[in-house]
């Protein structure tokens, strides 16, 4: 492709796609949280929420793919939007998207900068976090294959930790690590494998729908991606045995080898990482070092997730400037086929949002961040709604399935499945507040303000441009 034309390259192979997809989904989420998850609900109410939410990521991202393999764009979420439902709906997904991942590159550098002062104490964090801004930057200034490849490596990191994780995991359950018999009496102490009923189920629900938040990374590098008629859809085959591998088998040992009842379980801020479910495991298995390399793996998460964010926002941005949606000076690329002018707009927000924590004991960035906590699952629900409307709209136009490079299974019933389960997650995420005898307004307000703020934008464009639900029959199924 031209860069004359202000295009992006295809640079993305198979391999890097492939790992960009599950290194997505692994991050603090798993590393972190998952410890927090057992103590709510036990080890076997954590593996059933992120049992039933692996399964709604693989709908998801079957869904994705069939769109993807299709019609391969960097704004994929957006222009499916468009196209397939009503052009405000893709508006308010794009800008929605970009949001949210301009304000989570915020967040990992704050957490960046907690991760450094475990080996330096005394140190500046706004040192740290202009330092690891400016990696973040260097690498996605570089060619895609350039950060499709350091994206590799970073997920390699992940993926080889898990791995390692459980092959000592299980050692240790059967008594192959001399020394080390761990039985299975945890699963049966206190109220366990399931505590605290179904409630507490559906709030590690929760917990676990923002950990796999990023496996729709694929959508946006599929724009990218060499032949994404055959990569995108390798990629997306593997999700659904990668996940149940990595969260459910993962959650499984710690379940096993920690009681739900373990104090430590419930210290699920990244600065806390010497009670990391992880480090506690590695410790146990007689590894003193544990506590440093974990450390020093979630900061290769962190900086993972800050790296994909920028990426992913940047290619947002520049598709909706491409579409008149956003100021037309963001659509240029350098000649590396690098959107510069969308890097550097999202960067400048990331930062000012950065700043905004350091001060004021980060009121401002606290709400920034409470607003862009559903962008996740209202970006998958876009997905969902879209997909139906695809494939409805191909019927409607006389179309054969045929024509796609890969088609989603279980259709309707996977992508409906989705829609349900992410309208769930996004109105019951804090029901909690309406448990009290007095509703907490302020939980409210603060855990649901994103909705509001998605149907202001959504339907103020919707006013102010006078679009309609597109009709099935003038859906734009083009591959252009």
């Amino acid at each position: 492709m031209s860069t004359n034309e202000n295009q992006l390259r295809r640079g993305l192979n198979a391999r890097q796609l492939s790992m960009i997809a599950i290194g997505g989904s692994i991050g603090t989420g798993l590393f972190i949280a998952s410890g927090a998850s057992i103590a709510n609900a036990g080890a076997g109410g954590a593996l059933l929420a992120y049992v039933i939410v692996g399964i709604m990521v693989y709908f998801l991202m079957t869904a994705l793919g069939e769109m993807a393999s299709y019609l391969p764009v960097s704004g994929s979420f957006s222009t499916y939007g468009t196209r397939y439902v009503d052009p405000a709906f893709g508006f308010a997904l794009g800008w929605n998207y970009w949001y949210n991942w301009a304000i989570t590159l915020a967040f990992e550098l704050v957490a960046a900068a907690l991760i450094m002062k475990f080996w330096f104490p005394g140190s500046s964090s706004l040192l740290w976090s202009g330092l690891f801004l400016l990696l973040i930057i260097g690498l996605n200034l570089l060619s895609v294959k350039g950060f499709g490849e350091s994206e590799f490596w970073f997920a390699f990191i992940k993926v080889a930790t898990v791995i390692i994780f459980i092959v000592l995991g299980l050692a240790m359950i059967f008594g192959i690590l001399e020394g080390h018999t761990a039985g299975w009496s945890n699963l049966t102490a206190g109220e366990a494998p399931f505590n605290g009923g179904i409630l507490a189920v559906v709030g590690v629900f929760m917990v676990a729908g923002f950990s796999f938040q990023g496996t729709e990374l694929i959508g946006v590098a599929a724009g990218e991606s060499e032949a994404p008629e055959k990569n995108i859809p390798r990629a997306v085959k593997s999700i659904f045995w990668r996940i149940l591998l990595f969260y459910v088998v993962a959650i499984a040992i710690i379940g096993v080898l920690i009681p739900h009842t373990d104090p430590n379980l419930l210290s699920n801020e990244v600065e806390n990482v010497a009670v990391s479910p992880f480090t506690l495991v590695f410790k146990n298995a007689g590894l003193a070092f544990a506590a440093s390399a974990m450390n020093a793996i979630i900061l290769t998460a962190v900086l993972s997730a800050g790296n994909s964010g920028m990426y992913a926002s940047t290619r947002m941005l520049y598709t909706l400037a491409k579409e008149g949606k956003a100021p037309r000076f963001l659509a240029k690329v350098n000649r590396y086929g690098v959107p510069v002018a969308a890097l550097f707009a999202t960067a400048a927000v990331g930062a000012l949002a950065f700043i905004a924590s350091l001060f004021g004991d980060g009121v401002v960035y606290t709400w920034l961040l409470n607003a862009s906590g559903l962008s996740g699952f209202i970006a998958w629900f876009g997905i969902a709604l879209s997909h139906y409307r695809f494939r409805k709209a191909f019927k409607a136009q006389g179309r054969s399935l045929s024509e796609l490079p890969y088609r989603a299974r279980f259709f309707p019933f996977g992508s409906l499945f989705a829609f349900v389960l992410c309208t769930i997650v996004m109105f019951g995420q804090n029901y909690q507040a309406f448990l009290e005898d007095k509703i907490d307004w302020y939980g409210v307000t603060a855990s649901y303000i994103g909705l509001p703020l998605f149907l202001f934008v959504w339907l103020g464009y919707k006013i102010v441009n006078r679009t309609k639900v597109v009709p099935l029959v003038e859906c734009d199924l083009s591959r252009k």
